[in-house]
């Protein structure tokens, strides 16, 4: 579900029958020792995934990326007034870089980026925008305290911490760990909050009406609802509300009741929601 409330179909699975074998004359030899075309099936997953991690995600300040997917984990940006703190203050960020990158998050090294662009409170933005886990600024002071002081890209720009440069280090993949775990329960929540089942016709097409037809909210979210497996049925509520059939959860239990469209037999809900 995306922060629009609309499904997102992340990967595909498609059952191509032989339609595929005949057209590229894929063909095997069966236990009669006779040739049949293929059966053959499409599995796939898109840079739309990428696009479902931003729209998940991502806020007004730009993308958000969870730490185990992204580019870089963190970014040390010296902090450098006059040129007599330039040196102590590089000697500093360069050897914590070294010290960070022998570090690994979930079997892989951490990705450390080092910005020395004198571009002002922008270069921090940048690194928002790009949505690195954490940003770190390192000045004199820091340097003098042995210290870092350091934003999360999951919470607000404005609050950060300070810590201790020995503990920065021995806590960074707990850090990050805890931005995953963070960013996947947001997500996880907001889904729930906006996933209700629904039996009755009237409340269903409610749901997925907005309440301003000029200039639609945002609005509907998942609906676990009855399906009588019926082609019409499907095809009706997608012409009325743009409404699909997302998938069948592999976990649901015998309901029996009635389909939200005709009102004859159902015994499992599906998933509806709106698409892109």
């Amino acid at each position: 579900m995306m922060q629009d409330r609309k499904a997102l179909q992340a990967g595909t699975s498609h059952f191509l029958g032989q339609n595929f074998a005949r057209a590229s004359g894929i063909k095997f030899q069966t236990a009669t020792e006779t040739e049949e075309f293929a059966w053959t099936t499409s599995w796939g997953a898109s840079t739309r995934l990428i696009g479902g991690v931003i729209m998940i995600h991502g806020d007004d300040d730009g993308i958000i990326l969870p730490p185990k997917v992204a580019s870089a984990h963190v970014v040390l940006m010296p902090i450098v007034r006059n040129s007599r703190d330039r040196s102590k203050v590089m000697e500093f960020v360069e050897s914590l870089a070294t010290e960070l990158k022998e570090k690994y998050f979930h079997h892989r090294r951490l990705v450390v980026e080092i910005d020395t662009r004198d571009i002002g409170g922008a270069r921090g933005w940048d690194w928002i925008k790009k949505g690195i886990p954490l940003r770190v600024e390192i000045g004199p002071r820091d340097v003098a305290d042995n210290a870092v002081f350091f934003g999360r890209r999951d919470r607000a720009h404005t609050e950060k911490a300070s810590l201790k440069r020995d503990k920065f280090v021995a806590e960074i993949t707990n850090i990050l760990d805890d931005v995953q775990n963070n960013l996947y329960e947001r997500a996880l929540s907001f889904r729930t909050n906006h996933t209700v089942t629904i039996d009755d016709p009237k409340q269903f097409y409610g749901f997925f009406t907005p309440l301003n037809e000029d200039k639609p909210e945002i609005h509907g979210g998942f609906a676990l609802s009855r399906w009588c497996g019926s082609d019409t049925c499907e095809a009706k509520i997608k012409e009325d509300l743009g409404v699909t059939i997302r998938c069948i959860p592999l976990d649901s239990e015998n309901d029996n009741g009635t389909c939200i469209c005709c009102g004859k037999p159902s015994a499992s809900r599906v998933v509806f929601a709106k698409a892109y």
